[in-house]
């Protein structure tokens, strides 16, 4: 029945006779097989009897079973299969229940995948499942490792901003390193597009009197800011509905801040919150209450109430003394207590800073004493982390008040980045990162805002929300740990940089990142010489003591002896947004592109 089936799918393929390479890769992709393309190229050469680049309709059927047959699909099938050749559908609830974790509907839902998944009319409408059908189940989107709960947005989103992760990206405008390199609208694009909502703007005075975007008293290039605010207006909420916050790195002259603050309304209109909402007058809103609103993060002038009544005043040319509070026209000082720095504002850019102003950071104290619910703090990461370590339990009491911005250090030339992990683990809302640069720390950062739908907002837990909660990232006194057991049985055409060959040598780290005492790395051991179906069928068991806060990342490597191991993929998703049961692990590029069909084959359990 099978053979029938795959026979009538590919015949008028081989009317002419033989088919080529090309015309095999359309093929298979007509068969709705994902093949990477230099797999499939080496597979063809193998099968290529007569060496003549041309195959027959038998070493194409050859080459389709190597590429879907896989020996642990089978075992799996085998094992709930009565006959080895055939899944009743009560066979199929059988391994929903007892292998998927499906608790409801199992019969409802096996009945949609035999229906969904099954390519044999006959099989389908016995409400049967044949191995082709299986296998085409096991490698599809509802068998992937991200639970389908979390693709969409659930959490409650009703909580005040500070209760929030909200992704956030550091000098947003740079595409490459902090001195030279080129400044781009793509980077506020892409930024947006990976759901960042938070984007810094390093503002300049320009010529003819239009603000410029650059990193200052360096050589990379300039770009305008009214187009810089167009691009961001254009893709602001093209992945998600919720409020986007423009850092403000403000070094214009009152004149050319006022032009910005036209730039802004002009462009944004309704969408710029520019006033406090009505039901919040001393509390940060929600992100429910403010979507599609476009928020200005700025120093500000005065407070909140003053900047609403003064709704519709003249608001030219007035700024302030920073530290005396008194206000000064086109930049001549009325008053001035003591010698010190200026700091000029226009109060048309001022009036435009509801929810978000800026506010040096000085003390834990000070905040306590001083610092109004609307104020944010920008802390750098050494400062920052020195903080963590010396007083975690005072800088979490501040990140429960307060919006708390995390950058890189200066020193940071080449656009790197730290691990963001060790700052989210105290609260920090905004931990900001170079969003143009891959590796590690971006690897944590799409992994953890995968959740919750990728909009850019994830709740932050109860225990760095709530004032009784004594919690200490380096000191866990009471948890309820998990223990995850990960089996890690195989790989899927796996990707080869630098070879045209599937000879890699291939391995798998699966670390652990989370509170310094949940950090963990295990590593597979290396199959030799196969990228294209290798099996390690390793289990790897993890003690998890804060499963809110972990996040699993997959790392396939090739081995190296001289040069290293060089890195080929890897996946990064938080704990609790995993799968039970066997799953696939899709693979993502350095740069995080999809390597599909590159993946892994993993059996996922844990317990609390």
């Amino acid at each position: 029945m099978e053979m029938k089936w795959f026979l009538s799918k590919i015949q008028d393929d081989f009317r002419g006779g033989k088919i080529n390479l090309e015309k095999t890769q359309r093929l298979l992709e007509k068969l709705d097989i994902q093949c990477s393309y230099i797999h499939v190229k080496r597979i063809f050469k193998d099968n290529d009897r007569l060496k003549q680049g041309r195959i027959t309709i038998e070493e194409f059927r050859a080459i389709y079973r190597i590429l879907t047959h896989r020996e642990e699909i089978v075992e799996i099938f085998n094992a709930y299969s009565e006959n080895r050749k055939i899944l009743l559908e009560n066979n199929l609830v059988q391994f929903l229940t007892q292998e998927q974790y499906t608790t409801e509907m199992s019969k409802t839902i096996a009945f949609e995948i035999i229906q969904k998944y099954e390519p044999i009319e006959e099989v389908r409408k016995a409400r049967q499942m044949s191995l082709e059908g299986f296998t085409r189940y096991m490698d599809s989107r509802e068998c992937q490792l991200f639970k389908n709960e979390c693709r969409k947005v659930y959490q409650d989103m009703t909580h005040p901003l500070n209760d929030y992760f909200i992704s956030s990206s550091h000098n947003t405008y740079l595409v490459s390193d902090q001195l030279v390199g080129p400044s781009d609208l793509w980077g506020y694009v892409s930024a947006l597009v990976k759901g960042c909502r938070c984007l810094e703007i390093d503002c300049w005075d320009g010529a003819q009197n239009e603000p410029v975007v650059y990193h200052g008293y360096t050589l990379t290039s300039k770009i305008l800011f009214k187009t810089v605010i167009q691009a961001i207006h254009k893709y602001a909420f093209m992945t998600s509905d919720y409020p986007v916050v423009l850092s403000l790195e403000n070094h214009c002259s009152p004149a050319q801040q006022e032009i910005m603050a036209d730039n802004l309304q002009t462009t944004f209109g309704e969408s710029l919150l520019s006033d406090m909402l009505a039901d919040f007058p001393d509390t940060l809103p929600s992100p429910e209450a403010l979507k599609f609103k476009v928020l200005v993060k700025n120093k500000k002038i005065g407070t909140l109430k003053e900047t609403h009544e003064r709704k519709g005043s003249d608001k030219r040319g007035e700024n302030q003394d920073k530290e005396t509070g008194v206000k000064k026209l086109s930049g001549v000082t009325l008053f001035k207590k003591k010698k010190t720095r200026k700091l000029k504002i226009a109060l048309a850019l001022s009036d435009l800073v509801i929810y978000t102003k800026a506010e040096k950071f000085k003390s834990f104290q000070h905040s306590r004493l001083y610092q109004q619910f609307n104020e944010n703090n920008s802390i750098g990461e050494t400062q920052a982390r020195k903080l963590s370590k010396l007083r975690a339990h005072e800088f979490i009491f501040h990140t429960r008040k307060f919006i708390t911005r995390i950058y890189p250090k200066a020193t940071r030339a080449d656009s790197s980045n730290f691990n963001p992990q060790e700052f989210w683990n105290i609260g920090c809302q905004m931990v900001a990162l170079n969003f143009q640069t891959p590796g590690l720390p971006m690897d944590l950062q799409n992994g953890k805002f995968l959740d919750n739908g990728g909009s850019g907002y994830i709740l932050k837990p109860h225990f760095l929300r709530e004032s009784e909660s004594y919690f200490n990232p380096s000191d866990i006194k009471e948890s309820m740990p998990i223990t995850l057991t990960i089996r890690l049985i195989s790989g899927i055409q796996l990707p080869l940089t630098h070879s045209s060959s599937n000879k890699g040598d291939t391995l798998v780290i699966i670390e652990v990142f989370g509170v310094p005492n949940d950090q963990m790395k295990q590593q597979t051991r290396v199959i030799k010489k196969n990228a294209f179906s290798p099996r390690w069928n390793e289990t790897f068991t993890f003690i998890i003591h804060v499963p809110e806060l972990a996040l699993i990342r997959f790392v396939v490597e090739s081995q190296g002896l001289i040069a290293g191991n060089e890195f080929l993929g890897q996946y990064t998703l938080p704990l609790l947004c995993m799968n039970k049961g066997y799953r696939r692990v899709p693979l993502f590029s350095r740069m995080g592109e999809s390597l599909e069909p590159a993946s892994l084959f993993v059996y996922v359990w844990y317990v609390r």
